[in-house]
């Protein structure tokens, strides 16, 4: 399950309706898919697709969503530093980001008009939206991993447009990771 956290008030929600309703009220949808007894994570990404079909129906048909595919990334991926720099400078889309993260991590900074900038770190099961035009940007966590199903309303996918205020430069991707709700560790990653 997903934390959230909001540094400029020394914040973090990590009860999952809390999170849920948080998100809910930036207009983010946020659910929990199931992982268990359905695929094999790693497995090949038609069957992925083939497994979350009934997911993937319901977020096309509410979303106009029309293709998905599946994202994997590791440590040694060809270009990965070019790859995430698309990413971790604050941007906005003109359609929605949909994100099912079925293995490894990372954290998507939301930065509000009229509100704190916020971060939600995600992990495996995790299923997030974010609405076209809101400003974020995402960084994977340390181990540099993450696979995840992505949904697009246009197949040539979406293109980040940049924001010029830097605020990304003033914020860490700092994972906590799933030790930290197991009570654990609470040593930031």
């Amino acid at each position: 399950m997903a934390i959230v956290r909001i540094p400029a008030e020394s914040r973090r929600i990590t009860e999952p309706g809390e999170i849920k309703d948080f998100l809910a009220d930036h207009g983010i949808d946020f659910d929990v898919w199931p992982l268990e007894d359905r695929v094999d994570p790693a497995a090949p990404a038609e069957e992925i697709l083939d497994a979350y079909e009934p997911e993937i129906d319901i977020l096309k048909d509410r979303g106009g969503f029309v293709t998905a595919d599946v994202i994997d990334v590791y440590p040694d991926t060809p270009n990965l530093d070019a790859m995430l720099a698309k990413f971790n400078k604050e941007h906005t889309h003109t359609e929605d980001e949909v994100r099912f993260i079925l293995q490894g991590s990372g954290v998507f900074h939301i930065n509000p008009v009229d509100r704190p900038v916020f971060g939600i770190e995600v992990w495996a099961g995790d299923m997030i939206s974010v609405p076209l035009g809101t400003r974020h940007w995402f960084d994977l966590c340390r181990e540099k991993r993450i696979r995840a199903i992505r949904l697009f309303q246009d197949q040539t996918g979406w293109t980040p447009h940049y924001l010029s205020d830097g605020v990304h430069e003033g914020y860490e991707p700092l994972c906590l990771g799933p030790a930290y709700l197991s009570g654990r560790d609470g040593t930031e990653t």
